[in-house]
C-alpha cells in the first residue's frame, strides 16, 4: 500500500476521534459535567483529525467563538493536506 492510504487512513481515524471528542465535550459542557481538556480537543485536530475538529465545531456547535480553535483546526488541515500531496506526488 502507498504512504498516502496509510495517512489518509489515519487522518480519517484521528478525525472519527475528533468528532467523537467535541460531541462527548458538547454533551458534558451541557450537563455541567467534567470537561474534555481543550489541550487534547486541539492535539487531536492539529494531529491528523483537523476534518472531525471542524466538523465538530460546526455540527455541535461547540467551541465556534474560540479564534484559536478554528486557528489551530485550519493550519493542521493546510499542514494534513499539504503532507497528503507530498506523499501522492513522491511516492
Amino acid at each position: 500500500m502507498k504512504p498516502v492510504l496509510y495517512a489518509l487512513i489515519a487522518y480519517a481515524a484521528l478525525s472519527v476521534l475528533a468528532l467523537i471528542l467535541y460531541g462527548a465535550d458538547k454533551a458534558k459542557a451541557k450537563a455541567s459535567a467534567w470537561r474534555i481538556p481543550e489541550k487534547v480537543l486541539l492535539g487531536c485536530s492539529f494531529l491528523g483529525g483537523a476534518v472531525g475538529g471542524i466538523l465538530g465545531m460546526l455540527l455541535f456547535r461547540h467551541k465556534t467563538k474560540h479564534w484559536y480553535f478554528w486557528l489551530v483546526n485550519i493550519l493542521g488541515l493546510i499542514w494534513q493536506a499539504g503532507l497528503a500531496i507530498a506523499l501522492a506526488v513522491l511516492m
